[in-house]
């Protein structure tokens, strides 16, 4: 458990959802994910026009398939990575931030 967090890093997570009872917010997405998903309101592919960047870690909570993405999505960046999950910002900031600033240097 240590090889990513401290036990300081885990229990100052922890105690953020805990002092601001935010918790359920957090959860709340994913409840609704599955219990009233999202439908767009156009038939146009991709669905999410924007240019999108996406940094794909390989061991997040719900990994999509590549072309799914492509799909889906204006992909102008799409990155995968053999270390990482859903905390990529505390698992891989470096990773994490190169991917940011590659993509917006592109716009």
């Amino acid at each position: 458990m240590e090889r990513r967090f401290t036990k300081d890093d885990l229990i100052d997570n922890a105690m953020i959802y805990w002092i601001t009872q935010s918790y359920g917010t957090s959860a709340r997405y994913y409840y609704e994910a599955v219990h009233q998903p999202w439908r767009p309101s156009h038939n146009r592919m991709p669905v999410v026009e924007a240019p999108t960047g996406l940094g794909l870690f390989t061991h997040d909570v719900v990994p999509r398939p590549r072309r799914w993405l492509e799909r889906y999505y204006n992909v102008k960046q799409l990155r995968v990575h053999e270390s990482g999950g859903h905390f990529a910002a505390m698992e891989e900031p470096d990773t994490l931030i190169s991917d940011i600033r590659d993509f917006f240097k592109m716009l």
